[in-house]
Formats: structure tokens, sequence, C-alpha cells
């Protein structure tokens, strides 16, 4: 089983979504089922197959969510003293690609990353270029577009 790193925010908001779908998501689906299957002929009952659907869904989600959260490593926020300019799976870095402005992200796990919030994965190709690396280096980002280089400029 792969490990799965994962902020201390990034874990309770996939322990509380998976708390969300046992409780409340559930109910609502198996409602859902039992009022369709009033509604008469199960075989032509197309509120009765998207109940079905959403339950198989529902509970994909839920096995899915509980291999994460079983595999889990919490990523423990370091002081100021340890960070250093090191980039490594929580660190906040600026990176500036050539002729480009400055961007931001974190380094955080697959299951956590969200680009348009700034958080990359630490298996994308930049998330794995620039990580054990330092601030002021160059480091070469292979993507499936092709070879690129991007420049450490801080590391929080």
């Amino acid at each position: 089983m792969t490990t799965n790193f994962l902020t201390k925010e990034g874990f309770q908001k996939l322990a509380d979504e998976l708390e969300y779908l046992r409780t409340q998501k559930r109910a609502e689906v198996a409602n859902r089922l039992h009022e369709a299957m009033e509604g008469g002929e199960l075989i032509e009952n197309a509120e009765y197959e998207a109940a079905k659907n959403e339950q198989a869904f529902v509970e994909g989600r839920i096995q899915e969510l509980e291999i994460i959260l079983a595999s889990a490593r919490v990523i423990e926020e370091k002081g100021k003293k340890e960070k250093g300019d090191l980039v490594q799976i929580g660190s906040t870095v600026t990176i500036r690609e050539n002729g480009s402005g400055a961007e931001k992200y974190t380094i955080v796990g697959a299951a956590e990353a969200n680009p348009r919030e700034g958080k990359i994965s630490n298996e994308s190709p930049i998330g794995k270029a620039i990580l054990n690396h330092h601030a002021g280096e160059e480091v070469n980002v292979e993507a499936p577009g092709g070879t690129f280089k991007v420049k450490i400029v801080k590391t929080e």
C-alpha cells in the first residue's frame, strides 16, 4: 500500500467527507432507492437507476477515502529554524520559469493536490523535480510537453 502524504488540514477534510458520506449521504441515497422502488416497475424506472448509480458512487468514494486515510502520513509542520530552504512535502515554494513571473505552490500528497488552490502533488512533474532541492537552485522539469527549467526562488 502506498503512503498518502496529507497535511493536517487535508487529513481532516477527507475524514469529514468520509463521515458525511457514511452518515448523511448513505441515508439520503437509501431513501431515494426506497421511494423509487415504491414507484412501480423497476425495469423502466429512471429514478431507481439514478439512485442505484449514486449509491455505487457513494460506496466507491467511501472505500477510496478509507484506503487513503488508512495509509495516510500526516505532514508535520516544522518550525522556522527546522525548515531551512530544502523543498520537502509541506513546503511552500516560490518558483520562476524562464521568462515568466514567480509562482507560489505548496507541495502536498497526491490525494490533497489542487492546483487552483496552489497545492501541487509531490508526484507531479514540477513537484517531483523540485523536491529535495534548495532555494537558489535551477532544476529541469520532465513534463509530458517536454523538458523545461525552473528556478527555486524561495521556500517557506
